[in-house]
């Protein structure tokens, strides 16, 4: 597994240390040096207080607004330090970033008569790069090649509806390095089924937002080649006939458990994303 960024910054460092005769004193060029590196890297946790909010691209989702609560994209806090950019499929909206070459959250409508059609479509495996992003924005093969993890959708295959839909949820554009065993087992199964076995029940469409969270700085345990990996996954459910919402948080580990639910504002104040419209 390669970490340039992290290689790079290592070298950096270690080239201006040295101590003194006693051997306890870091040189000031080297704190010089520490600061200018923090300064470097962007905050990834942003503050929901923070006033530079930016509307998600919603000219961009003009082809697919129908993924969002009253046709309304998310608001994102200081959208730009994570170089977005909104993509469009068949059935899902992707707001990508650049910085992360990972989705920054996916946009379903789901219901009953859309999963019932999902049932009869045959899962493809087919994973490819998204070539409408920037080379320097995406993810490839080759990227997720030997890294220990799963390429994780952020919207489930066994979500779409037709054939279409089915080979573009196979977007790297759509995925996340996730543990496998998280991917497979309380992901799939208390998660994603829990979600689709709602949707069946409800009595109208349900809004679905599925996310990566980024815990801090990136380092060496958080990265996969020029992948970004979350510490943890967070999918929103909004049923607006019921009036109900909640979302699932789950850390991003081979041993998680899902601990319960949490609110939409716990989910607001944790992202610095606003997912919805605010009520009128």
């Amino acid at each position: 597994m390669k970490f340039p960024l992290v290689i790079s910054v290592a070298l950096a460092t270690a080239s201006f240390l040295h101590f003194n005769a006693e051997g306890r004193h870091i040189t000031q060029q080297l704190l010089g040096s520490i600061t200018q590196l923090q300064h470097a890297i962007p905050n990834l946790n942003p503050n929901p207080a923070s006033t530079n909010s930016t509307r998600a691209d919603a000219g961009a989702f003009k082809e697919c607004p129908q993924f969002f609560y009253n046709n309304t994209p998310p608001t994102v806090i200081n959208a730009a330090q994570w170089k977005p950019r909104a993509l469009c499929m068949s059935g899902f909206a992707v707001y990508h970033s650049g910085l992360t070459r990972t989705p920054l959250f996916v946009a379903e409508r789901l219901s009953r008569a859309s999963l019932q059609d999902a049932q009869d479509e045959q899962r493809t495996n087919r994973f490819y790069a998204e070539a409408r992003l920037p080379l320097a924005e995406r993810a490839t093969l080759e990227d997720y090649k030997g890294s220990g993890y799963d390429r994780g959708h952020m919207a489930p295959a066994a979500d779409m509806s037709t054939s279409e839909a089915m080979a573009q949820s196979f977007s790297l554009a759509n995925m996340v390095p996730q543990a496998p065993e998280n991917n497979r087992g309380v992901w799939a199964k208390s998660v994603e089924k829990a979600v689709r076995k709602y949707a069946m029940r409800a009595k109208g469409d349900v809004y679905v937002i599925t996310g990566p969270y980024f815990e801090g700085h990136r380092s060496a345990d958080s990265s996969v080649n020029n992948v970004w990996v979350p510490s943890a996954l967070y999918k929103l459910v909004y049923d607006p006939a019921a009036g109900k919402s909640w979302a699932y948080w789950v850390e991003n580990k081979n041993d998680a458990k899902l601990n319960g639910v949490i609110s939409y504002q716990t989910l607001v104040e944790r992202t610095g994303i606003h997912f919805l419209p605010s009520p009128e």
